[in-house]
């Protein structure tokens, strides 16, 4: 027999009839505060049940189900969420993480579609090859993430901290990138015919200083305002994007393609190798 006792009043929440809750069955259930720090759920299913401000600190949830689960608040720090299912076709219908605590958490190829993780704390958690499309992560701390291979088409990410970021070959098109933290970020590539790609991303007053774009795929995306200081665009295909009064200065554009790219009002004059057609207007 398994007590799941609240973190705070050490109340008995659940009687589990198992020596183990490797793959048990949790659906459902009235969890919300409960400690369940350092245990290993592997492949158990948690679906829909109510984990708000619960302690998993270092658990293990490697393969676990988590879909249409309350995570609100919770302490996922350093947990292990490795191939583990919380997101959903449809918004109503994955897994809420606001406010969560996933600091150093794995969630390698982890399903997180549509799931809520607004102002959640992901500093340093890995997420490479992780299916986050549709994900709404404004706010986000996502400081240092490892995001490699990731797909991110059409997440939010308004206003989210992702200094340091490794994005190296992820897929961010449709994404919102509204003044989000870019800092020092990689989306270049970790092989020498990849790209990240960004095509139709709206990094309008984004902050991409010192960021790594070489290679990266930005067609039609909006970098209105943007911030690309000592960003490194080299080979960066920018077809359709707009730099409307971005600041691009010290950004290196080495065989870029400008032609089609709208730049007025953008200080192009103090960016690095850049080749403005003759026709364009309005620079500074």
């Amino acid at each position: 027999m398994i007590e799941i006792r609240h973190r705070d009043s050490g109340e008995v929440l659940a009687e589990i009839d198992r020596d183990s809750l490797v793959g048990a069955d949790l659906r459902d259930m009235r969890l919300d505060g409960a400690d369940l720090s350092g245990l290993d759920l592997s492949g158990a299913d948690l679906s829909a049940s109510d984990l708000v401000g619960a302690r998993l600190h270092g658990t293990c949830l490697r393969e676990a189900i988590l879909v249409g689960a309350q995570l609100r608040a919770a302490d996922l720090a350093e947990a292990n969420l490795t191939r583990a299912r919380l997101g959903a076709d449809r918004p109503s219908r994955a897994a809420m993480l606001n406010a969560a605590r996933l600091a150093g958490a794995d969630l390698t190829s982890t399903d997180l579609r549509n799931v809520e993780l607004r102002q959640a704390d992901l500093a340093g958690a890995t997420l490479a090859h992780a299916d986050l499309r549709g994900a709404d992560f404004q706010g986000a701390n996502l400081v240092r993430v490892r995001a490699h291979r990731a797909l991110l088409i059409k997440a939010n990410l308004a206003e989210a901290d992702l200094s340091g970021a490794d994005l190296r070959d992820s897929h961010l098109n449709d994404a919102n990138l509204t003044r989000a933290r870019l800092c020092e970020a990689d989306l270049g590539s970790a092989f020498s015919d990849g790209f990240t790609v960004l095509n139709l991303a709206n990094l309008e007053g984004a902050d991409l200083r010192g960021a790594r774009l070489c290679h990266a795929s930005a067609q039609d995306a909006n970098f209105r305002y943007a911030d690309l200081s000592d960003a490194d665009l080299t080979d960066a295909v920018l077809g359709g994007a707009i730099l409307h009064r971005a600041d691009l200065t010290g950004a290196d554009f080495t065989r870029v393609e400008l032609a089609s790219v709208t730049l007025e009002f953008a200080n192009v004059s103090k960016a690095r190798n850049a080749q403005v057609p003759s026709y364009k207007k309005n620079l500074r």
